[in-house]
């Protein structure tokens, strides 16, 4: 394999990756009522449209559909990628739901 082929088996990667961190998200939101484009536009307002979002909700499933998400784990899932700014806003909602 060259390193062309490599570096581009990586990419993939990583983006398969990062479209399953924001299914976890995307999911975790439906299933507590919360809207992930609002939430998302709340973390990132300086951001244009996210399409990597919109596609990943055509693939969402109604929360009755659903196996639970633990709210730890989107967390997790969100760091890992750097997602800090949503992470806090996902944070924040975990603690309205607490109340």
């Amino acid at each position: 394999m060259s390193q062309k082929e490599v570096e581009q088996k990586i990419i993939e990667r990583y983006q398969q990756d990062e479209n399953m961190m924001i299914l976890v998200f995307a999911q975790w939101c439906v299933n507590n009522d919360l809207d992930p484009e609002t939430l998302y536009v709340q973390a990132y307002p300086d951001q244009k449209e996210n399409l990597a979002l919109k596609k990943v909700l055509e693939l969402t499933v109604p929360k009755n559909e659903s196996e639970h998400i633990p709210a730890q784990t989107v967390l997790n899932v969100l760091q890992f990628f750097g997602n800090d700014d949503l992470a806090y806003m996902v944070t924040k909602e975990i603690e309205k739901m607490k109340r």
